[in-house]
């Protein structure tokens, strides 16, 4: 299976886990078993839908059936189960997941394609965290957690695309030349971004 990537198009989806309606048995050994590592089931859940949704959104990006593609993940220091996923069968496809506790997404394009969902915390600006995620002067324009947790999935996403670091996240200002961002929100408390080379369009789960 080949695509073309001046033709392929990019799309993004994301959902409740129990809105992924798939088989479990499209994971690899290697998803199941880390699966099975979460400590509450919730977690587990949630880990299992956003490795589904992915097929599924690279199977529509793809014109192609999502029980086909296997999801795969190498990393030289930790081994299988780590670093940035592709598919066996469409190597050329960048995908992406993200999942937090009763939401998952998941993005799927040509080239470099990265996607992350958190929950805003409550109560006021998050000192601790703001540090980490924020430069000097994207820190002085924001006005709460809402502001903060924007830009914290939008540099995730760069994280997961290769191009940004989490130790870098602080001292970095993104440039979005070249780069396309999707981003919605989902009551009343995550926020979503998907950063892909082409433009990107939310598709539902089923249909």
């Amino acid at each position: 299976m080949t695509i073309t990537p001046a033709t392929a198009v990019a799309a993004a989806m994301g959902g409740r886990p129990d809105e992924v309606r798939a088989p479990r048995e499209w994971l690899t050994e290697v998803e199941r078993e880390r699966a099975g590592r979460f400590r509450f089931p919730a977690d587990q859940v949630a880990f299992t839908a956003a490795h589904l949704l992915v097929r599924l959104c690279a199977g529509r990006v793809l014109g192609a059936d999502p029980g086909t593609l296997t999801l795969a993940q190498h990393c030289d220091v930790h081994g299988p189960g780590h670093g940035r996923p592709y598919l066996v069968e469409a190597p050329e496809l960048g995908v992406s997941l993200s999942h937090t506790r009763g939401y998952v997404c998941a993005a799927a394009g040509p080239g470099r394609v990265g996607v992350d969902a958190e929950r805003v915390p409550p109560g006021p600006l998050d000192t601790t965290l703001a540090p980490i995620a924020l430069t000097p002067a994207e820190l002085a324009g924001v006005r709460g957690n809402e502001d903060l947790i924007r830009h914290w999935v939008r540099k995730e996403a760069l994280i997961k695309r290769g191009e940004l670091t989490l130790a870098g996240m602080g001292t970095a200002e993104p440039d979005w030349t070249g780069r396309h961002l999707l981003e919605w929100r989902v009551e009343p408390d995550i926020l979503v971004a998907a950063v892909t080379d082409s433009p990107a369009t939310r598709l539902p789960i089923s249909g």
